[in-house]
């Protein structure tokens, strides 16, 4: 017995047997056939109200929207397979698609080290991108960063490593990039270079990407970049208040006694 050979009343009286024991009101969905008549649809509502049922639902299919629940016909077979030969194993036929393997590390590679300074971290980070030559084209292959601060050490260790094994299987990586840009920190970012980064996993994308454009591995016109993607990366370190509630704009100011976001507004006395 499955939902497709019960009546409209079995259905009513599973619901029924439910809503016994519930006081709100409960749904099971009722379905009844396509050419069920207007007396028959109009019996499975009053059998529901006389069992003591709070709501009903019923659903009819039809060409439009389809059946709830429906079974399918077995689909002929798409491939057949035929052995040649009795010492010969059947194989289906297809090409196979291999992914790439990760690029050899040679003894020695080159590369640069950045400094980022993050606000509110008494430490520094240090990116450490290694490139390795590929098919004529210089290429990123490997990444570390680290810090004396060891809140970051484990959520560091775990980036640099899936960076770096993206980087090793070549091809297009520059989508990393847009990637650790795109994610932002619900406490506020920081304004770098006269430009508002909104994490310090941005920060750590807008190295990767200053140091993409420096061996000609991307492109930096039209991406909102300085002219000089060698540019240092520095920070602003002014003083700032705490972070807005509201916005998450740190530069919260002592106005009339209220602590007032003067970014957005907000006071904490209303």
């Amino acid at each position: 017995v499955d939902a497709q050979s019960l009546a409209p009343g079995d259905h009513v009286k599973m619901q029924a047997a439910a809503q016994k024991w519930v006081d709100s009101s409960i749904s099971k969905t009722i379905n009844v056939p396509a050419d069920i008549g207007f007396e028959a649809f109009q019996d499975v509502y009053l059998q529901a109200y006389e069992t003591g049922c709070k709501g009903c639902t019923t659903y009819r299919p039809n060409a439009v929207t389809g059946s709830v629940l429906s079974v399918e016909e077995d689909a002929p077979k798409s491939r057949e397979i035929v052995a040649k030969s009795d010492d010969e194993p059947s194989m289906p036929h297809g090409d196979v698609v291999y992914i790439a393997e990760p690029l050899d590390r040679p003894q020695a590679l080159e590369g640069n080290t950045y400094k980022l300074k993050w606000p509110d971290s008494e430490h520094a980070i240090y990116i450490t991108i290694n490139d390795i030559i590929h098919g004529g084209r210089r290429q990123p292959f490997e990444v570390f960063i680290n810090s004396k601060n060891m809140e970051h050490f484990a959520w560091t260790v775990a980036l640099t490593r899936m960076i770096s094994a993206v980087f090793r299987r070549g091809g297009d990586v520059s989508f990393v990039v847009e990637e650790l840009k795109a994610v932002f920190d619900p406490r506020g970012g920081a304004w770098m270079q006269g430009k508002y980064v909104p994490s310090i996993l941005a920060a750590i994308g807008g190295v990767i990407e200053r140091h993409l454009i420096s061996i000609g591995f991307i492109d930096g016109e039209g991406m909102g970049l300085k002219s000089d993607p060698r540019a240092q990366v520095v920070n602003l370190d002014q003083p700032r208040g705490p972070a807005c509630p509201n916005c998450g704009q740190f530069g919260m100011q002592m106005i009339e006694g209220c602590m007032t976001c003067p970014n957005c507004g907000h006071s904490k006395c209303g």
